[in-house]
């Protein structure tokens, strides 16, 4: 008779053996299936947060232009800049704060001609005090470089109340040298915790006199080229800083520039993420290691108790190899259909899962502010692939293939006639 064929009979005629044997293998290729998506989902909010939190890279440059900082951004290991360029402005039909306490005597009479500061940006929620959640967006959104045409506002709050304005309003602001007038559309009201200093101070300095516009309208409401202040460079890991230095030599020469490299939020947020993908891939290392020793353990008891069985077939004239071949096919058969019980259940329970172990990353500059970014990281997303299925099930057979071969040594040493005069 066919070895195969007699494996399917031999399983038929040991249900409860069968169906123990089953278990087993369901549960091991639970596991194996459970360590491989954390594996997978782990990748992939890794990747997710590497682009969104990232490393944040400040660099600041006596001269350094709004082109410089540009062509730098250019380089493809950044992800996001944001220079920004300070300037003064004027305001028409818009009353800015004063300070409160009264004006030194010295400096009586004096009136300031450009009471808003304004900062040039090309992508607001790069700026420290927005993506580290000091300062809020209370109303609308925050600018983002979509917005680089448009004559658009995100105003302080303080500004806002005074003068009742609200989100789609005009405001209307002068360049210093009141030549060139600008209307710009409000399209978000922030909260700069900063409190005014109780002493005196001009009013382009009290914190509620604070705009941000895009840099096309900063380089407008200037008098001159422009410097930029600072210009932030996020990037995907820390390991990537040295290529953007070396870029940023190239582009504002070898010296002369200073390059700050913060990566704690990196640290906090992503490190986690790249221990629970390790703890996954330990967890299928031992998963395999243990499915093997167990079954091996089990199929060396039926062998044992199967040594009658054996010895009639020897006797018969089976050759060895195909006994073992029949163990095989016997553990196997039981392996596939436990692979599928494991994906169903992968797919079932699999989501919930990863969410319990990784979680939603919600220190975001979306989550800390308030403003809908397109760049959040969402939750980790768990899928059932068919290449990781297959994984499973190559796992599986392997440890089914080891589990026969290895005890199944010992058939090679049986001899029919001992089998049989023990057993008697």
């Amino acid at each position: 008779m066919n070895f195969v064929k007699r494996a399917g009979m031999s399983l038929g005629a040991r249900k409860s053996k069968t169906a123990a044997l089953l278990a087993i293998f369901v549960v091991l290729c639970t596991l194996l299936l459970g360590g491989f998506l954390l594996q997978a989902a782990a990748a992939r909010q890794e990747a997710d947060a590497q682009r969104v939190i990232g490393v944040d890279v400040t660099v600041r440059q006596k001269g350094l232009t709004p082109a410089l900082a540009d062509e730098l951004g250019a380089s493809d290991v950044v992800n996001r800049y944001n220079p920004r360029l300070p300037v003064r402005a004027a305001a028409r039909g818009l009353a800015p704060l004063t300070s409160d306490a009264p004006q030194p005597d010295g400096e009586a009479g004096e009136p300031d001609q450009a009471p808003l500061a304004v900062n040039g940006v090309r992508d607001a929620g790069l700026l420290l005090p927005f993506s580290y959640g000091s300062t809020k967006i209370t109303a609308g959104r925050g600018i983002g470089p979509e917005d680089a045409d448009r004559d658009i506002a995100l105003i302080e709050r303080r500004l806002a109340d005074r003068n009742h304005l609200a989100v789609g309003d005009i405001v209307r602001v002068l360049s210093a040298d009141g030549a060139h007038p600008m209307p710009l559309k409000v399209v978000g009201i922030f909260q700069d915790p900063t409190q005014a200093p109780s002493s005196w101070t001009p009013p382009h300095e009290l914190p509620g006199n604070t705009l941000y516009v895009p840099m096309a309208t900063a380089q407008q409401l200037g008098t001159g080229t422009g410097t930029v202040g600072e210009a932030v460079y996020r990037i995907g890991s820390p390991d990537r800083a040295e290529r953007l230095h070396a870029e940023a030599e190239r582009v504002l020469g070898e010296s002369g520039f200073d390059f700050r490299v913060n990566d704690k939020a990196y640290q906090d947020q992503v490190r986690p993420i790249q221990q629970v993908g390790v703890f996954a891939g330990l967890i299928v290392q031992v998963i395999a290691l243990a499915g093997a020793l167990i079954l091996g353990l089990i199929v060396t008891l039926q062998i044992r108790e199967r040594r009658t069985e054996l010895g009639v077939l020897l006797a018969m004239g089976e050759r060895k190899w195909k006994l073992i071949g029949q163990h095989a096919v016997e553990v196997a058969a039981v392996a596939l259909p436990a692979v599928a019980v494991a994906a169903l259940a992968g797919q079932l329970a699999g989501q919930s899962a990863g969410d319990a172990l990784l979680g939603p990353q919600d220190d975001t500059p979306s989550a800390q502010h308030g403003a809908p970014d397109p760049w959040a990281v969402a939750g980790p997303t768990v899928r059932v692939e068919p290449g990781t299925v297959g994984r499973v099930a190559g796992i599986g057979l392997g440890i089914s293939l080891v589990s026969t071969v290895v005890p199944g040594i010992g058939i090679l040493r049986l001899h029919p006639r001992s089998i049989l005069t023990d057993s008697e």
